[in-house]
């Protein structure tokens, strides 16, 4: 026999009191995931992530999730940063790494100016004087003097964060909004806070698709 559902919304199956409504999770099918061809023919959002010497490869690896799941450009890993293939890696990946396009630069500051020079505005994710809130940001502040489309957002170290020699080179920082007592996010968790963000730039217009 069938659970009686009322006509309210949302539906609640009176007959089972373990049951809070008829939601139901989508299978891989429905998902409509992408292949690894598809995925690098898909047009991108006009993100690069740098990694400025970020010490775990778990955080690695999550990053490269999260950059699949918003269609990054590129992933930039710098200095003593992990690099694929590495078993670590892939457990937090789970074969983004295979998606995602990546270089290595020996340091961060590398490549930020080949980053400059390829019309990128550059962003640290950072807490320092004169940062923009990520709630404030939009296309004029990202675009800085220029008119600039391309952005590539900087996340740094675990312990020390983006170094100040690179600080220097970039057009602002991008600050997370924190309320508690730590005012601290691990790498993984606020590159997926400032690359969503992003993401909601471009359906908005504010960015556009590369």
């Amino acid at each position: 026999m069938q659970p009686e559902i009322t006509n309210d919304k949302p539906q609640i199956i009176k007959s089972d009191p373990n049951y809070l409504c008829a939601m139901r999770k989508l299978s891989m099918h429905e998902l409509n995931r992408k292949t690894v061809e598809e995925f690098r023919q898909s047009d991108k959002n006009p993100f690069t992530v740098v990694l400025d010497n970020i010490r775990s490869m778990h955080n690695v690896g999550s990053v490269f999730r999260t950059a699949d799941a918003f269609l990054v450009e590129s992933v930039c890993l710098c200095g003593y940063t992990p690099r694929p293939p590495h078993r670590d890696i892939h457990k937090t990946a789970l074969g983004a790494t295979e998606t995602v396009h990546w270089v290595y630069y020996a340091s961060t500051v590398e490549a930020v100016h080949a980053l400059k020079k390829d019309g990128y505005a550059i962003w640290a994710v950072e807490q320092a004087e004169g940062s923009v809130a990520l709630d404030k940001l939009n296309r004029t502040m990202l675009a800085g003097s220029g008119n600039m489309q391309k952005i590539a957002v900087i996340f740094g170290n675990e312990v020390s964060g983006v170094a100040e020699g690179v600080l220097k080179l970039c057009d602002g920082c991008i600050e997370i909004p924190q309320s508690g007592m730590k005012h601290s996010l691990n790498i993984s968790v606020a590159a997926g806070i400032v690359l969503w963000e992003l993401a909601k730039l471009v359906k908005k217009g504010e960015i556009a698709l590369k």
